[in-house]
């Protein structure tokens, strides 16, 4: 077996799930960390405008990334069912199919990004001019490393995909704190703001990027990474995009209600509404990542047992995490409901250059309004991460699809549009609409769960036996 690859169909489950879950816990809240300096650092020297197009700027980068994310659910899925059914002699034809999909798709969406950032952002800024230009110089940046935040993630997902999550935690571990350096010369020290906080985040990825494929190298990693390996296997790119087309789609929604709320709030409270999406956020992003890290760690140790034919450990690894997330989400959602103020004060400084301090002090304000609320969500979404996280193991992820579709549109929306604008409640309003978003998307969730759906796999391990075509 390849030094890269380990086992989880054997052993304890629960010790397996913590095994695997405390590296990529600890590389999602690096990867986290890094995303929030952006904000902190801008936030403080720039005031809530600069804060503010951080979180829009993110918002749109981030659309794009959980759209080709779904590749990587897909390739992660595969490549986990095929060593799980020990078919490890696919495992090259697979990786050559995902780093080459990533390579098209990347250069692809920075094209079209680019050419429909400015109407993009003008739509999301509307009723805040003012934070236009600086949302708008960080997107562009952004889309211009679209190639290495790719590229990086691709690599993290296939060895996560194979067992491995200690070197993502290192790569990540090494993008965090260039990012945070890069941010405090680009930012304080050149007054670049926004654009400066974009520049870090893409130096730091192609760093990181550049030494993880440098070092799997030197450890004679199963694929070479040489021009002529970059090949596309048809019957393989076809199970790929079966199992990932609805995870991006998944993604791309969630994403986009995000920036519809967007939209809400700053029709609810002008600046301070926009803020406060923003800014909680960011917040959100640290808090669901024991969620999240769950997630992902069950879809990988459940896709190995379901390969070797053991449902009953895939259901147990999802039982388990449902568990342990519940546990530390009582935790995120005590600090953020009793602890809202001081926490968004972190994001926003009282230097502004185009609001008042009357203006910064509502920005506040809204921030812990909606933080207060909305946190409930940390509780709920324990249930529905996991279960998704089962259901993406078996290759299921037209029901994760469902599950965002129904939690996000057509529940959060509606529910936000209802409680925040038509019965007034404000920014409250869109925070209660969160939780009761996600229990609704549980309640679906459970009762997959119950009917035994999960058991039969949408993965065909018998892909990978027709000849691959070369990129060019």
């Amino acid at each position: 077996m390849d030094k890269f690859q380990i086992d989880l169909t054997q052993g304890k489950v629960a010790k397996n799930l913590i095994r695997f879950s405390l590296p990529f816990l600890a590389a999602n809240f690096l990867q986290a960390m890094y995303n929030l300096s952006d904000m902190l650092i801008v936030g403080r020297f720039n005031g809530a405008v600069g804060a503010s197009a951080i979180g829009v700027g993110g918002q749109m980068t981030f659309l794009v990334l959980n759209i080709i994310s779904g590749l990587a659910v897909g390739g992660t899925v595969i490549i986990a069912q095929f060593l799980g059914s020990k078919q490890e002699s696919k495992l090259k034809q697979t990786l050559g199919t995902i780093f080459t999909l990533y390579a098209m798709a990347a250069a692809a969406f920075t094209a079209i990004m680019l050419i429909f950032n400015p109407l993009l952002v003008r739509s999301l800024t509307s009723g805040s001019p003012m934070v236009y230009d600086d949302t708008l110089k960080y997107v562009n940046i952004c889309t211009a490393g679209n190639i290495f935040i790719f590229g990086y993630n691709a690599v993290s997902a296939i060895l996560r995909g194979m067992g491995d999550s200690k070197h993502p935690l290192v790569f990540v571990g090494i993008a965090a704190v260039l990012n945070i350096a890069l941010d405090l010369l680009f930012v304080w020290s050149f007054g670049m703001g926004a654009a400066g906080a974009a520049l870090a985040t893409i130096i730091s990825q192609a760093f990181s990027f550049v030494i993880s494929i440098i070092f799997l190298k030197k450890k004679n990693f199963i694929f070479d990474f040489k021009l002529k390996s970059f090949k596309i296997d048809k019957t393989i790119s076809k199970e790929i995009l079966k199992i990932g087309l609805p995870a991006s789609l998944q993604g791309a929604l969630v994403t986009a209600s995000f920036m519809i709320l967007t939209v809400v709030a700053d029709r609810i409270a002008g600046i301070a509404g926009v803020t406060a999406i923003s800014v909680v956020g960011k917040v959100n992003s640290v808090a669901i990542l024991p969620a999240l890290a769950m997630q992902m760690s069950v879809s990988s140790i459940a896709g190995q047992n379901l390969g070797a034919n053991k449902p009953d450990r895939a259901l147990k690894t999802m039982l388990s995490a449902v568990v342990i997330t519940l546990s530390l989400s009582v935790v995120m959602y005590a600090i953020a409901s009793i602890f809202a103020e001081p926490i968004v004060k972190i994001f926003i400084g009282n230097e502004s250059q185009t609001l008042t301090p009357e203006e910064t002090a509502e920005c506040l304000r809204q921030s812990a309004v909606y933080l207060k609320h909305m946190s409930l969500d940390y509780l709920v979404v324990s249930v529905i991460f996991n279960i998704s996280g089962l259901a993406m193991a078996a290759g299921h992820t037209r029901f994760s699809l469902m599950c965002g579709v129904v939690s996000s549109i057509a529940f959060r929306i509606p529910a936000s549009v209802l409680l925040g604008i038509t019965l007034g409640l404000g920014m409250s309003g869109l925070g209660y609409a969160a939780p009761i978003a996600s229990a609704c998307a549980s309640v679906i969730g459970i009762i997959y769960v119950l009917t035994g759906a999960w058991k039969k796999s949408k993965v065909n391990i018998n892909a990978g036996n027709a000849a691959a075509e070369p990129i060019i």
